[in-house]
C-alpha cells in the first residue's frame, strides 16, 4: 500500500491508498505552518495560510472544484509558493488529470528538487498506472532528499513487493514445472492484500 500524501516541509491532511490493489500508506505529520515570503504583510500572511488551510479542507472533503479555485487565488498571489502548486496537483490527481498532474509534479520538483512530496506522489499516479519501474524512480529520490521519511521506505518496499509478484508470475509462466515461484507469488499477493 502506497501513501500518496504525505508531507514533509509543508502539509496535506490527507491518507488514502496509493495503488488500487495494493495500496500505499500516508501518515499526517503536526501540520507545521506555511513558509509565506515575508515581503507579505503580517496580516496577508495569516490570510495566505487560512486559505492554504481552507484549500487542504477541501479536497479532504472531496470538494474539487472549490479547492482549486481555492488554490488558484492563492497562486495569483504567490506563483511560485509550493505549498499551493502541491495542493493543485493533489487536486488534480484525485480528479483523474494524471497528465496534467504529472506536469504540476514536475514543475514543482524542478523549482523544488529538496521537496520530497511531489516525487512521492508522482510515483503514486505511476503506480497507478502499473509502471513500477518509474515509481520506484521517484521514490528513490524522495529517499534520498529526505532519508529519514519512513513513508517514502514503506512506499518502496510496496513497489518491490509488486515488482517481486510480477517477476514471480512470470517465473510460473515461463516454467510451469518451477515450484517455488507459485509459492512466492502467493505470499506476496497475501502481503499487498488490502487489510
Amino acid at each position: 500500500m502506497l501513501s500518496r500524501y504525505r508531507t514533509f516541509p509543508f502539509a496535506v491532511a490527507f491518507a488514502g491508498t496509493l495503488l488500487v490493489a495494493g495500496a500505499v500508506h500516508s501518515a499526517t505529520p503536526e501540520e507545521p505552518e506555511a513558509v509565506v515570503p515575508p515581503e507579505l504583510s503580517e496580516s496577508a500572511r495569516k490570510t495566505y495560510n487560512q486559505g492554504l488551510r481552507d484549500a487542504r479542507e477541501l479536497l479532504a472533503k472531496k470538494s474539487y472544484g472549490p479547492a482549486v479555485s481555492k488554490i488558484d487565488e492563492l497562486l495569483a498571489i504567490r506563483p511560485r509558493e509550493p505549498q499551493a502548486r502541491f495542493l493543485k496537483g493533489v487536486a488534480q490527481t484525485e480528479q483523474g488529470q494524471n497528465a496534467v498532474a504529472i506536469a504540476t509534479f514536475r514543475d514543482l520538483i524542478a523549482d523544488y528538487p529538496e521537496l520530497p512530496e511531489p516525487y512521492n506522489n508522482l510515483a503514486f499516479i505511476y503506480a497507478q498506472q502499473g509502471d513500477y519501474q518509474s515509481a520506484r524512480v521517484e521514490l528513490e529520490t524522495a529517499i534520498r532528499t529526505a532519508p529519514d521519511w519512513a513513508v517514502a521506505h514503506e512506499n518502496l518496499g510496496d513497489v518491490y513487493a509488486r515488482m517481486a509478484a510480477a517477476e514471480y508470475n512470470r517465473a510460473a509462466t515461463l516454467d510451469r514445472s518451477n515450484k517455488t515461484a507459485p509459492g512466492k507469488l502467493v505470499l506476496v499477493r497475501q502481503l499487498l492484500a488490502p487489510k
